[in-house]
């Protein structure tokens, strides 16, 4: 998964546990001991990331299966 990767348009996200709009920002993922940087959505207040459907099973699916061949 690319550092640069866009997030993409949605609707506004609300934090369902503070009531709060996400906001795009920087969050480590990680996965089998590697650790890479992606811009998703987040509460501000308490750190609750959302990964959108598609990310999920499109490029981090494929990131996966990547890391688990090898």
């Amino acid at each position: 998964m690319k550092e640069k990767e866009a997030v993409p348009a949605q609707p506004e996200w609300i934090c369902s546990r503070c009531g709060i709009a996400l906001e795009v920002g920087k969050v480590d993922v990680g996965y089998l001991g590697s650790v890479f940087p992606v811009d998703l959505y987040r509460c501000a207040k308490c750190g609750q990331v959302f990964v959108p459907e598609e990310l999920a099973e499109g490029k981090m699916a494929e990131v996966e299966k990547l890391l688990e061949d090898k």
